[in-house]
Parts: structure tokens; sequence; C-alpha cells
């Protein structure tokens, strides 16, 4: 599915309801939003407001016009599956998805269109097909490439050119943390310095900054 036509489903607050009331008179358009997060995530509260009130701007009221559901996925595994499988059966409008929910979602429904963001690298996790022709019935906004990672440690080195370790903190059950890493990795011989990856899991992760911390020339991001 072309992305001009998520754009126009999304967007158009003239045609829509035209579109929606010659069909199904009684019908009011449903929009579900499924959050990996969740409702205790600040950022993602403050994003699904965002996401409303653009939608007010655009005439689109929920409770009037258009129904919008919320679920929270948790970062819960078995959570996130079971609203996943929820969104399917009820085939709504359009599907908008944050984070790396919307693979499983993909894999759910090929027929709803499906709206993502904050996803890293889109197409190198099979999303899309390409940024400019994303195919298929997903579309949406790209968090970051990971190339801009190697810049990272390059600027890094910029700042501080005496450091020769550096610290990398990360979540490796991440997937996007683990395409973090390996970027930086593969940068770091040209760069001059030596990386070592510390577990935001883990428990004794104090004591692991506080030791890397008393070597010498060292430095983290």
């Amino acid at each position: 599915m072309q992305r001009r036509t998520f754009i126009t489903l999304l967007g158009s607050a003239a045609s829509w309801p035209l579109v929606a009331q010659a069909q199904q008179p009684d019908r009011v358009p449903r929009v579900s939003v499924l959050n990996g997060v969740g409702p205790d995530d600040t950022e993602a509260q403050a994003r699904q407001g965002a996401f409303v009130e653009a939608f007010e701007k655009l005439g689109w009221i929920h409770g009037h016009n258009v129904r919008i559901d919320v679920h929270w996925g948790e970062g819960n595994a078995t959570t996130l599956a079971k609203h996943v499988a929820e969104l399917a059966s009820l085939a709504p409008d359009v599907i908008l998805v944050t984070g790396q929910a919307v693979e499983q979602m993909l894999k759910s429904t090929q027929a709803v269109p499906i709206v993502f963001v904050i996803v890293p690298d889109p197409v190198g996790a099979g999303i899309v097909e390409s940024l400019s022709r994303p195919g298929g019935n997903a579309t949406g906004f790209m968090q970051f490439e990971y190339s801009l990672c190697a810049k990272w440690l390059e600027l890094l080195k910029q700042i501080a050119p005496e450091t020769k370790r550096v610290a990398v903190l990360r979540d490796p059950a991440a997937a996007a943390g683990i395409g973090q890493f390996a970027v930086i990795q593969s940068v770091a011989p040209s760069v001059g310095v030596e990386v070592s990856p510390i577990n935001l899991r883990d428990a004794g992760i104090e004591r692991t900054i506080a030791n890397f911390a008393r070597a010498p020339i060292a430095a983290s991001f």
C-alpha cells in the first residue's frame, strides 16, 4: 500500500466522513493505537496526547465522529501478543503502532493499514520494502538510521581526543540496541577506541560503571 493512501486515510477530514456515511451510515471510523510500553510511561502519554490533539485539529473528535482505542503492551511480550491478536480480530480502519510491536502486528494482519512510529531501520527489519515505496500494508516514520550511531563515537572522540576506552550503556533485550552497538563496535577501531557494553538490566550496574570509571581515560554514553 502506498504512503499516500495512509496519509489520505489519517489526514483527510473532509472525505472520510462522506465515504463512511455512504457505505455505513451508522458506523464511526475506528482507529486503534498500540503502544509497546505501559500507560505510566510519561513520554508515551505525551505522544498519545499530541496524537489526539492533532486529530481534533483536523476535526476528528473521539466519541463523536471517530473512535480511538488505545492499547498498552506494558513492555510485556505476553500482554503485547494479546493486544496484537485482539486488534487483528477487530479489524479497525487503521492501526497506529509504536516501536517494534509493528513486526508482530504485521504477522497478524496484512489487510488493515498500519502506520508505525519510533521504529529504527524499518527496511533492514523487513517491515517495508523501501522508504520511498513501503509496499504491503504498512508505512510510517523511521526513528533514526543506524549509521548515525557511528557519528556518536566520532563526535565523542572529537570532544575528548585522548579517550581510549568507551562504555556503552545498552539494553541487550532491545533489538534496536543490538543494532546500535554493532555499528559502534564496528567503527571503534577506526577512531582508536575500545568499547565495552554495560547491561542496563544488570543488577550490579552501579558497581560495573564505578569499576569502569576508575580506569584512566574513560568515557561513556
